[in-house]
This record gives structure tokens, sequence and C-alpha cells, in this order.
């Protein structure tokens, strides 16, 4: 592991004073910092924090907004609960699939409203419709 990589993991670590009942505020810190949490890194959190592999792992994978490899796209978060199924968020799903964007399920972004709902980074896009989400994308790049 690169040296300034470990040191920003270490420094989440040091933020929240080594405490293990901060371990999901360090985890989503070093996601942040990394995008996401890698193996290596849970190793040093566990050695920071005098916790076992396990707990940190454990943690990690319960959770699934922390994920264990970068992404190489942005991801899409689109919303598949019922009302956002009820106006077209699995027709979105398949158009925005084969425009080969990064798709992760969620059940409810709380806009059901003005569904399909979708989430680009920290953007919640309202009836987004594939068009929108592509100038979303565009304005993360």
């Amino acid at each position: 592991m690169a040296h300034s990589k470990t040191s920003a993991i270490e420094a989440a670590c040091a933020r929240h004073n080594h405490r293990a009942d901060a371990l999901i505020e360090i985890l989503h810190d070093v996601q942040h910092a990394q995008g996401c949490i890698d193996d290596e890194a849970a190793r040093v959190i566990a050695d920071k924090l005098n916790l076992s592999r396990a707990d940190v792992q454990g943690v990690r994978s319960f959770y699934t907004d922390f994920i264990a490899e970068a992404r190489r796209k942005t991801p899409v978060k689109i919303c598949r609960a019922e009302a956002c199924q009820a106006v077209g968020s699995d027709k979105l799903a398949a158009a925005l699939e084969t425009a080969g964007h990064d798709l992760e399920t969620i059940f409810c972004l709380g806009n059901c409203a003005l569904g399909p709902a979708v989430m680009v980074e920290d953007r919640l896009i309202g009836r987004a419709t594939a068009e929108r989400v592509a100038a979303q994308m565009e304005r993360t790049k």
C-alpha cells in the first residue's frame, strides 16, 4: 500500500481518536477519501482500532454502501421500490444499462412523488430519464 494511502487511513482513525465505536464513521471517511475500503485498508483500520479483521470485514460487508473495490465509473443509484416501478424505473434501468452505466439498485430514495428517482453522486434526480441522467453524468466528470 502506498504511504499516502496508509496515511489517509491513519488520519481517519486519528480523527475519531482510534475509537472502535466510531468504526462506521471511519469506514465512511476512508471510502470517501479513496473510493473504496479494500482489504489492505480494512487491515490498517483493524490494526489502528485494535479490532480483528473479521470485525471490520463484518461491518464492511453488512452495509451495502461500503464497497471493497473502487468503481471505474460513477455509479447511478436507481430506486426500484414500488412507487418508482409504477412510473417506469424498470424501463429506465434497462435504458441506463444499455447505455453502459454502472447501476446500483436502491429501495427508496425518499422521492416517491417524483419517480422514477435516481441519484448520481450526491445529486438526486426526480422524474429521471436516460437523457437527464446522462447530462448529470457529464457534469460530474
